[in-house]
């Protein structure tokens, strides 16, 4: 089957449109109608008029899009595409953390589930967190989940002491700074870009640390013309479309027999997947609207804020 001619022709007929993180594959990548990250994503689904969205990325991302468009339908191509840094912050611990602190306002990462969103007061992305965190008076008492990495470089940067929620992505937790290092060696004028998520012995030896799409922005104004990524290695398809010209060198993980860093969650959305899931508008994401009236509070104030 061509799935490619299929995937056309169903969205044309269902007035669908796709959304494809950067960490998607690079077939998903070139057949979606949008490609962002986070932030991105968020925004055109609250912008678009289409009657289904189908979200290729992992299982949050299509919460995010059903929680601003609960009149469309949201659909992403496995079920099973979760999120390591959304699954180490359950909804129940996050409340009960909350609690303990009463004085505080809460600041939640986008990686997190609709549960977990409705226990906070603004939410943020890589890209604009420290903006958003800016906002609040320096002498606010503020907790900022799920991500610790995140959390940490943001109060190194901004001279705050948030109190953090003990939460990681198992992609940016891999990195292998020995074996970057290594790299840097054989790739001597190659810049070290990294994501906010790695840890803080990755950042420090970083030559430019930001989000995805600010990461893919700078090796389009940067003079150099190699760059070790130290994210996931979905976003390097863009960064060669971008940059023909230009080498990207992924960074390896700690694990000795990969050379390049991937999301096995978000692995999961294929091609045929996606023809599946528009064929059949399944599986379908749905969020309890008592939920989803307190999780877009914080959306909302990110868009607002962003």
């Amino acid at each position: 089957m061509d799935f490619l001619h299929e995937i056309n022709r169903l969205r044309r007929e269902k007035n669908a449109v796709i959304m494809a993180h950067y960490y998607q594959t690079s077939d998903i990548q070139d057949v979606a109608d949008y490609v962002g990250d986070s932030l991105a994503l968020a925004q055109w689904a609250a912008k678009t008029e289409a009657d289904i969205i189908v979200l290729c990325g992992v299982h949050f991302m299509g919460e995010t899009a059903k929680i601003l468009s609960p009149e469309k339908k949201v659909l992403i191509p496995d079920a099973a595409a979760g999120c390591s840094l959304a699954d180490s912050c359950p909804a129940d611990e996050f409340a009960s953390f909350v609690h303990q602190h009463p004085d505080y306002q809460v600041i939640s990462y986008v990686n997190t589930t609709a549960a977990v969103k409705a226990l906070t007061d603004v939410v943020v992305t890589s890209t604009n967190a420290r903006k958003i965190v800016d906002s609040f008076p320096h002498d606010a008492n503020l907790i900022f989940g799920p991500d610790r990495n995140l959390g940490n470089y943001i109060n190194s940067i901004t001279g705050r002491s948030m109190l953090l929620w003990n939460g990681a992505c198992h992609v940016h937790e891999q990195f292998s700074l020995e074996k970057i290092l290594k790299l840097k060696e054989i790739y001597p004028e190659a810049e070290l870009l990294a994501h906010p998520e790695c840890k803080q012995p990755i950042l420090m030896v970083a030559d430019f640390i930001g989000s995805t799409s600010a990461l893919l922005n700078h090796t389009a104004v940067s003079s150099g013309k190699e760059f070790i990524v130290a994210t996931e290695s979905g976003i390097i398809h863009k960064m060669r479309l971008q940059c023909p010209d230009k080498t990207f060198i992924p960074a390896p993980p700690n694990d000795s027999t990969c050379a390049c860093n991937e999301c096995n969650f978000m692995r999961l959305n294929t091609i045929e997947k996606l023809y599946l899931c528009l064929r059949d508008e399944q599986p379908e994401i749905k969020i309890d609207e008592s939920i989803r009236i307190q999780a877009v509070k914080p959306i909302k104030r990110m868009l607002e804020l962003s």
